[in-house]
């Protein structure tokens, strides 16, 4: 009767002890995420839109072929895949962490003892079976099943295993933020070589006009029409235009071989589409920027995925604070001789244990370790609040950019035109004698520069739009 009562004392003792531990867990000090639900519509759609695939936003042929090219080898694109599956690989054990374990041994030795000890004595007249004694040299066969299992009383391991998931999917997220960067990338390359061979063709053709400029202005001096002040001016004109050229075919090489490293392949030819740049069609997407779509953002959605495994990382080590109850058994046999190995249940061994510990004193370590997550946990929240402001920025800047750019263009055109009338009349006048060199050489240069800046606002246009599948698709 007095061995119950002690036994409920202690008890009691413990049961008092285990419930200051749980009164004392610290609690997370994050501030609360007011961003996202201040979050002002981007347009009146409030539809969810779906994301297209890239083969149905770049439908270039050759182009498709280069984007798959890079999605099969390039180098980035494979370290993201190694890195999901790190990802899936944690998220698994994390799950195996709740279950129970059952570990298979089979353990074999030899052991001889003293003659002259207390055991060795005592063996001396011991038999083990009538007429067979205690053998000198003793072997030892034990083959066992352990059974080991941490009961997860206050979920501390299903917040672990919430926190690898959630890890997982921003890994998933990540993988698809890469995927679109480099698809948008080989895109971008592929349209700026597009622009540098049409501004070649351009520079060219520039080239063919200035060395008919030399041979006109060679013939009106020497017929005293022109002087050679004049020759020399366009001569001068004609070494710019053929050192520009120079300067676009190195950049023609550059962007190859920039192209080349995103498909994980040695510098060679990167074969393009042959057509006028300036009547090249745009990649068309019918969805509109709206809120709903730029919360589907993958940086967004990792971002928040992040976020919320640094929530479940500071459960986890809140928790640590509370008890843990650890189940142990083992069941097995044991015997010296294989003989006497299935003799049941002489050979029968087992053990059972359960604990449940709990910190009470130096509990420095665990504080730590809170503080850590409650601080990363801060730092994620901010992460995602920046991710969130950037996206939004960039969003809004899109949009204008589009619209700014479609006008851009036109007025461009226009000027195109009237420079392209304004060089056609220079050229007449000065062959009558109406106009200097230096009028000529002007229109010939604004003609140029109006024709390249053209080019350079169609590839702005194309690069908006490959900034709009980088950023939501």
């Amino acid at each position: 009767m007095m061995m119950k009562n002690k036994v409920g004392y202690i008890f009691t003792i413990l049961v008092t002890l285990l419930s200051i531990v749980a009164c004392k867990t610290p609690q997370a000090t994050i501030p609360k995420d007011t961003l996202k639900v201040s979050l002002p519509a981007l347009s009146k759609d409030s539809s969810v839109t779906i994301s297209p695939a890239w083969r149905d936003f770049f439908q270039d042929p050759i182009l498709q072929t280069l984007i798959d090219t890079a999605l099969q080898n390039n180098q980035n694109l494979k370290i993201t895949v190694q890195e999901l599956a790190i990802a899936r690989s944690a998220m698994t054990a994390k799950q195996g962490a709740l279950l129970p374990s059952v570990t298979a041994n089979i353990g074999a030795g030899v052991s001889k003892v003293g003659r002259y000890t207390a055991e060795g004595a005592g063996n001396v007249d011991t038999e083990i079976t009538p007429g067979h004694k205690v053998p000198t040299v003793i072997p030892d066969l034990a083959p066992t099943l352990q059974f080991d299992w941490t009961i997860d009383l206050w979920n501390k391991l299903n917040s672990s295993k919430k926190a690898a998931v959630e890890r997982y999917l921003a890994s998933e997220a990540g993988q698809r933020a890469v995927k679109s960067q480099l698809v948008a990338d080989v895109a971008e390359n592929y349209y700026i070589l597009l622009a540098l061979d049409y501004k070649l063709s351009v520079m060219q053709e520039y080239i063919s006009l200035q060395k008919n400029a030399v041979k006109i202005a060679r013939i009106q001096k020497e017929a005293d029409a022109g002087t050679q002040l004049a020759v020399e001016q366009f001569d001068a004109e004609l070494a710019k235009a053929q050192a520009d050229e120079y300067l676009l075919r190195q950049s023609i090489i550059e962007t190859e071989n920039n192209l080349n490293l995103l498909l994980g392949r040695f510098p060679q030819t990167i074969q393009r589409t042959k057509v006028d740049f300036l009547q090249l069609p745009m990649p068309t997407t019918s969805h509109s920027l709206s809120t709903q779509l730029l919360l589907q953002r993958p940086d967004v959605v990792q971002a928040e995925h992040e976020l919320a495994a640094a929530k479940w990382d500071v459960e986890t080590a809140r928790k640590e604070f509370l008890p843990t109850f650890n189940l142990s058994a083992a069941i097995g046999l044991n015997a010296f001789n294989p003989k006497y190995l299935f003799k049941l249940p002489q050979s029968l061994v087992f053990n059972a244990l359960g604990g449940l510990t709990a910190p009470l004193i130096n509990k420095k370590a665990i504080q730590a370790n809170f503080a850590q997550a409650d601080a990363m946990q801060v730092e994620a929240l901010y992460n995602y609040d920046k991710t969130l402001l950037t996206a939004f920025i960039e969003t809004s800047t899109l949009q204008s950019k589009i619209a700014n750019i479609k006008l851009l263009q036109q007025y461009k055109e226009k000027q195109n035109e009237a420079l392209k009338r304004a060089f056609s009349a220079a050229q007449q006048l000065y062959l009558n004698n109406r106009a200097t060199y230096l009028d000529v050489i002007d229109s010939e240069r604004g003609q140029l520069d109006c024709k390249m800046e053209l080019i350079d606002t169609k590839s702005q246009q194309l690069s908006t739009l490959i900034e709009i599948y980088r950023a939501f698709f």
